[in-house]
């Protein structure tokens, strides 16, 4: 199964980028949808009304998150791994999802970037603009 490996840069610290990854009002506020979320290892989360869905594995609170995520179409849960370095007044989050289905590698690749963590990204240079 393949893997996606991409860098975001955020114009926001550490911290902020943290809590807009597990704070389900700010998850809201650049999803525009639904969201139930938690930075506690093994809480179950979803978005976009229940479409995406899983668990923390892993939380280090402004620096790593691991979640196992579900697609009401996949046959499998997959491997979502976010790292977030900080270098000054910026952050890098470093995605790695692993195990992503071969049919929708192209629309998972295109959702991080226009829906998910490229909408975290556009939102923090909203705010600091």
């Amino acid at each position: 199964m393949p893997t996606i490996k991409q860098t975001y840069e955020m114009n926001a610290k550490a911290e902020e980028v943290f809590d807009a990854l597990v704070n389900p009002e700010i998850i809201q506020d650049w999803s525009g949808d639904e969201a139930k979320m938690s930075a506690d290892v093994g809480a179950k989360f979803s978005l976009w009304g229940g479409q995406m869905f899983g668990t923390n594995l892993e939380v280090v609170k402004n620096k790593k998150l691991v979640q196992e995520w579900c697609y009401d179409q996949w046959d499998k849960p997959s491997k979502v791994t976010f790292t977030l370095k900080a270098k000054g007044k910026q952050t890098f989050v470093e995605l790695l999802h692993e195990d992503v289905p071969e049919k929708s590698l192209t629309s998972i690749t295109e959702g991080w970037d226009i829906y998910y963590l490229g909408a975290i990204r556009e939102m923090f240079e909203k705010i600091k603009s």
